[in-house]
Parts: C-alpha cells; sequence; structure tokens
C-alpha cells in the first residue's frame, strides 16, 4: 500500500503544473485525499472487514466530495485532478496512471451482484463530466473526452467524446465521421409528409369510388327491364278496338 501510495504521490507532480511543493500535496489537495481514504479502505475491503471498510471510504467522501467503493481496484499512479463530483463504482478496475478529473462517473448498468462497472485500462485519461457505464473495457492509453457519455467497448489508442460517446481518433488517426446535411432546404418535414400520404389516400379512394359507380350503373341498366314505347302502346290499341269491331 505504501508503495502504491508513493506512485499516487508522483503522479500528483508529473501530471499538475499547479503544484509548488509537498506540503501543498498533503495539505491542500482532495484529489490525493481521497486516494489515501481509498487505499486504507481497499486493504479492509480484501481482509473482508467489510464494514470498516465502507466506513472509511464513507468518512472520505465526507471530506473531499469523492466517493470510490472499498471493492474497485485501482493500480498505482492514480490522480484525480480538482475531484469533486467523482463516482467509482464497486466492480470498477482501473490500470496504472490513471487520471480522471472532477464530475467523471465510473457507473453500473445493472442491480445483479456481479461485475457491473467499466474496466480502464493503463494510462487512460478521463475528462470533466465524462460518464462510462457498463461493464466492458476501455482500453489503453485511451481519451475520454469531457462531458462523454460511454457506453460500449473503446479500441487502445483512441480518443472518444459525445453523447453517445465515438472514436473520432485512433492512434493518432483520425477516423471518418458522416458529415451534416447543412442543406436546410432538405431537411425532413414530417407534416408535409404525413399530409402529403393523406392526399395519395383521397385520390385513390375518390377512384375506387368512381369504379364502383361506374360498375352499378352498369348493373342497373342490366337489370331494369326495357318497356315498349307509348307510341306503341297507342297504336296496338287502335288494333285492338278495330278487331273488335
Amino acid at each position: 500500500m505504501l508503495a502504491q501510495l508513493k506512485e499516487d504521490f508522483k503522479a500528483v507532480f508529473e501530471r499538475d503544473p499547479a503544484v509548488r511543493s509537498v506540503a501543498e500535496i498533503i495539505f491542500c489537495y482532495p484529489g490525493f485525499h481521497a486516494i489515501l481514504f481509498y487505499r486504507v479502505s481497499h486493504a479492509l475491503w480484501t481482509k473482508k472487514l467489510y464494514f470498516l471498510g465502507r466506513l472509511v471510504s464513507h468518512l472520505g467522501r465526507f471530506f473531499t466530495g469523492i466517493e470510490i467503493h472499498p471493492g474497485a481496484k485501482i493500480g498505482h499512479g492514480f490522480f484525480i485532478d480538482h475531484g469533486m463530483g467523482v463516482v467509482i463504482g464497486e466492480t470498477a478496475e482501473i490500470g496504472n496512471n490513471c487520471t480522471l478529473y472532477h464530475g467523471v462517473t465510473l457507473g453500473g448498468t445493472s442491480w445483479a451482484k456481479e461485475k457491473r462497472h467499466p474496466t480502464l485500462k493503463e494510462n487512460v485519461v478521463v475528462g470533466a463530466g465524462a460518464k462510462i457505464l457498463g461493464p466492458f473495457t476501455v482500453g489503453e492509453d485511451c481519451r475520454i473526452g469531457a462531458n462523454s457519455v460511454v457506453v460500449k467497448e473503446v479500441p487502445p489508442h483512441s480518443t472518444v467524446v459525445g453523447v453517445p460517446g465515438r472514436v473520432v481518433m485512433t492512434a493518432g488517426v483520425k477516423q471518418e465521421q458522416e458529415r451534416a446535411d447543412l442543406e436546410h432546404g432538405r431537411l425532413p418535414d414530417p407534416q408535409a409528409k404525413a399530409i402529403s400520404c393523406l392526399f395519395d389516400q383521397v385520390v385513390n379512394l375518390e377512384k375506387k369510388v368512381k369504379e364502383l359507380t361506374q360498375e352499378l350503373d352498369t348493373l342497373r341498366r342490366s337489370a331494369t327491364p326495357k318497356r315498349p314505347s307509348r307510341k306503341k302502346d297507342a297504336v296496338s290499341h287502335k288494333k285492338e278496338e278495330k278487331a273488335k269491331q
């Protein structure tokens, strides 16, 4: 534990240009204080002194505003800059020489008692406010942009930004992203689309009504018997009268 704390202490000097003295780290760096509380609580946790581990962790949260579950596994050279609002879950795993900024969450996505938090490999940097949620791996030498929300595996040597997080660079090579269409005249109009569909339906219905009307007229003409004309009736009536005379 002391060897790990020594590496954690050294990491502050290496990654924070604002630090000026050892005393400043000891008395004025809540990120280092949180790691100190974590190292003690984790040692108790591994000895199955779960209540004491949680108690020390709770005290660390109270004094620093940083919550690290004693069951989490964190390598040496860990650095939390500024720190307020950082949350690291029970089954999270963090490799050596990782850096987290304030507001970072390594959270779970399940209530099951199983691996439910992310694994960060070595040399990962997570920007302020970023959320990494779920039991997947973020590869070594990755950079997670501020306020990104990462919900799936990240390959090594990648840079991730956005909500949800997407890889924009891998091993220094920029990844091509789908470009935004700035033609405002081609923006989708759901109302116009709905009206167009209704208009097409009306046209089809009118066509069917016309066809049915024509069929009905045809049936009526074929079903109605032909009546003799009045002139023919009058002529036949006169012939009948003459025959009677």
